[in-house]
């Protein structure tokens, strides 16, 4: 029996491809983006956007499944980082996922079981030069994880998913060229930049009641980054 899901980016990337792989298993999804995306099946759009924040109205009783897709690849020195830099990054990232959540989770308490799925990124556990600010909001999320995994339990469960760099509009002016994809694929042990589709199948995974037993977990997704050293 199929589910229902909110994706909230839905119309790129990552979002764009999970959704339509949610579609192609039977499920539904309510996709809140600023924009309509070239989704394989109808799904109830609500235009959104995360910077300004609106009431949400749900056309169902129950949700069994919450993803916040939105991010930012904000890469500067430290120095040049203005408290302008770090509140976006901590809006985009952090804050507009608990600005919704706190309005859905309503529906999620009325699932019979239901899961929430957060983005994160390699960096936050690396450390890589010119990330501050990205990093210090995704370390944001990863703790939201963690203590909403342990307030929900166990009837709700909260895991997300770190990638390193992943091949999306997000990231088109570091993959900008042939050479500069290489050079990021020379990067990781297993000598390739991540896919949309890598990262919607672990998602669709925490989404499922295969993984029943899996919370307040952070899952790196990055090609060996975060733990494999080459010789």
């Amino acid at each position: 029996m199929g589910k229902h899901y909110l994706i909230v980016g839905a119309s790129s990337g990552i979002g764009l491809q999970l959704t339509n792989d949610l579609l192609e298993q039977g499920h539904q999804v309510t996709a809140l983006s600023r924009t309509e995306g070239n989704w394989t099946k109808k799904v109830n759009f609500i235009s959104y956007d995360i910077n300004e924040p609106k009431p949400i109205e749900l056309k169902t009783d129950a949700i069994d499944g919450f993803v916040y897709c939105p991010g930012s690849i904000n890469l500067k020195p430290f120095h040049r980082l203005k408290r302008v830099d770090f509140q976006a990054d901590l809006d985009i990232n952090v804050l507009g996922a608990v600005e919704i959540l706190q309005q859905v989770l309503p529906f999620l308490k009325k699932a019979e079981e239901a899961t929430i799925v957060f983005f994160s990124t390699v960096a936050v556990g690396q450390g890589m030069g010119f990330h501050t600010s990205i990093a210090m909001a995704k370390g944001a999320v990863e703790g939201l994880t963690r203590s909403l995994a342990a307030e929900l339990a166990p009837k709700i469960r909260v895991n997300c998913i770190a990638p390193s760099i992943v091949n999306t509009p997000l990231a088109s002016k570091l993959l900008s060229t042939p050479e500069k994809i290489e050079a990021s694929a020379k990067r990781h042990p297993l000598a390739s930049v991540g896919t949309p589709k890598d990262i919607a199948g672990m998602t669709s995974f925490l989404l499922s009641d295969q993984s029943q037993w899996i919370t307040g977990q952070v899952l790196h997704i990055d090609g060996g980054l975060s733990s494999v050293k080459m010789m």
